[in-house]
């Protein structure tokens, strides 16, 4: 096996075309030869079918359901600017993003660019640092999206009996491990049609968009009841916590920083798309920027139709404020109903951050750096379609396992939430960091914001990153009791000690960052392959053989 390209070394910066510059301009399966890998995945996601993928992932209203009990405390003014002024800085990172991305499409993109800026003294610890902190926050994504699917079901049961019924911690978990393993069989069988219920995930979202905003109102003022003022809506704060009212606002930003944090999955599935270059920027832009002004919208719709007592629904018997909101706008029957499409939602949301947490999985574990790397980096031919199945069961069970702190109490089960954060803004952070500390190792792709304003750019959103990372540990409550604090800190602190305690022992001896899995002369025939498999010739600008020295 060839030695793996170095951000130092001729092939990372040079190579046969320019180095980085070069690697935007050449096919795709060229691109991915130039960053040292052979095209073992199939090409068959367009620029659209990327941005459905971490739109699905977003899936704006379930998100909103899913976490608008972190903002509820600070009443609708928080609730809808804590939104927006989240929402804008967190579309400052997928800039920054954006731009690596566009040079430098790879499944394991987050690592491979740290590796790539990274000093040399710093990256193998830091590559392999950040390589476990996104898989485990995507892990975490799973965990909390499969575990509010578990609550808006056992809600909709919850309403259908007036309230009168509540779901035990026990029920909760069998059904939340139920529903991990039915979402890794239908990723493993949806294999090859993938790309197709992407697109339609577009249409089911924005078409319950839609219904939201409109049905909301109509239903409230149809049942008798009146709208809350402009001024309700967008100026009545509310302090539901005992922390003060300014900081109680700040961790209102708790529900936009989960909902709108899987951009990253557009970088994961890089090595499948068609035109990476073009079409992973673009997905990372169009499902944050879409995200930050419809779920303003949303949000507005919401505050003018909820209970004008925060409390009301903040406490709701059904145990999920959304299941309240549209029951005291809808009534029964009305509930019942769109909680079964953010239902559906929800399951697509899971079933789309499977197929993207697999693709980081496999490229992790290409470049040995998990354990049982040769299974978990195994690509199956399913349907004619190559698929990482082993990496999807590893997802599974390790999220059977990690859901296990839904037996403990909602406060442990609430860390999923903070676990996805945290680890995730480690590994988004790092890499713009590195290019920041070490800028003159970036060479720009197709996208690029321009030498100076991404210089600035990377700046805000890595100082929003560390101060979102700060923000993921705090408990919603001032002096919390054992009941009432947040295990963010122990469990992601525990991961990275142990994480790095393993580079130490052993990793460390057989992870030397990206590893080259091309041998010489390969890169021709992988591009040729491509071709052949996308139906005809590349006409695209650029096409030819990749040097592998």
């Amino acid at each position: 096996m060839a030695d793996p390209p170095r951000a130092d070394s001729p092939r990372a910066d040079s190579g046969a075309s320019g180095g980085a510059q070069a690697l935007s301009s050449t096919s795709d399966a060229a691109l991915l030869a130039k960053m040292g890998y052979k095209q073992e995945l199939r090409r068959q996601y367009s620029t659209l079918q990327i941005f459905a993928i971490a739109f699905s992932i977003m899936g704006l209203v379930p998100s909103i359901a899913s976490t608008i009990a972190f903002s509820l405390p600070a009443g609708p003014a928080g609730m809808i600017w804590g939104w927006f002024t989240a929402s804008i800085l967190i579309f400052t990172v997928g800039l920054a993003m954006a731009d690596m991305a566009s040079a430098m499409p790879t499944a394991g993109g987050l690592y491979w660019w740290t590796h790539y800026f990274a000093g040399q003294k710093w990256k193998n610890p830091l590559s392999f640092l950040v390589g476990y902190s996104n898989t485990l926050g995507l892990i975490g994504g799973i965990c909390s999206v499969d575990y509010t699917l578990s609550l808006l079901i056992l809600a909709c049961i919850s309403i259908a009996r007036d309230g009168t019924w509540s779901a035990s911690n026990g029920t909760i978990y069998g059904l939340y491990a139920g529903l991990i393993l039915i979402h890794a069989a239908c990723t493993i069988l949806s294999s090859r049609i993938m790309p197709r219920i992407q697109t339609i995930c577009i249409f089911i979202n924005v078409a319950l968009i839609i219904a939201t905003v409109v049905a909301l109102p109509v239903g409230k003022v149809t049942r008798g009841g009146s709208l809350n003022s402009g001024r309700y809506v967008f100026a009545h704060v509310d302090n539901l916590s005992n922390w003060p009212s300014g900081w109680n606002f700040v961790l209102a930003f708790m529900s936009p920083i989960w909902a709108i944090g899987f951009f990253d999955s557009c970088v994961h599935m890089s090595e499948e798309a068609v035109d990476a270059a073009k079409a992973v920027p673009r997905g990372i832009l169009f499902s944050a920027g879409s995200a930050c002004v419809l779920g303003f919208l949303v949000l507005s719709v919401i505050a003018a139709v909820m209970d004008p007592v925060v409390a009301n629904t903040a406490g709701t018997v059904f145990g999920q404020p959304m299941a309240q909101i549209y029951y005291d706008a809808l009534g029964k029957h009305g509930a019942l109903g769109f909680m079964a499409v953010l239902i559906l939602i929800q399951f697509l949301i899971g079933l789309s951050l499977i197929v993207a947490a697999s693709r980081q999985v496999f490229a992790f574990a290409r470049d040995h750096a998990l354990p049982f790397y040769p299974l978990l980096r195994h690509i199956t031919p399913l349907y004619h379609t190559p698929a990482p199945i082993n990496a999807i069961l590893f997802l599974a069970g390790t999220c059977i396992i990690f859901g296990l702190l839904v037996l403990i109490n909602s406060v442990a089960a609430n860390a999923l939430f903070s676990l996805f954060v945290a680890s995730n803004y480690v590994a988004w952070g790092t890499p713009i960091l590195c290019r920041l500390v070490w800028n003159g190792r970036f060479k720009p792709g197709l996208f690029y914001t321009g030498d100076r304003v991404s210089k600035y750019i990377a700046g805000v959103a890595v100082t929003w990153l560390g101060f979102g990372l700060v923000l993921s540990m705090f408990p919603t409550v001032k002096s919390p009791g054992a009941d009432e604090m947040n295990y963010t800190v122990v469990i992601n602190g525990f991961v990275w000690i142990a994480c790095m305690a393993y580079y130490v022992v052993y990793a460390r001896k057989v992870f030397n960052g990206p590893r080259s899995t091309l041998t010489q002369g390969e890169a021709v025939d992988t591009t040729r392959k491509n071709e052949e498999d996308d139906g005809g010739t590349d006409s695209r600008p650029g096409t030819g053989e990749a040097k592998v020295e």
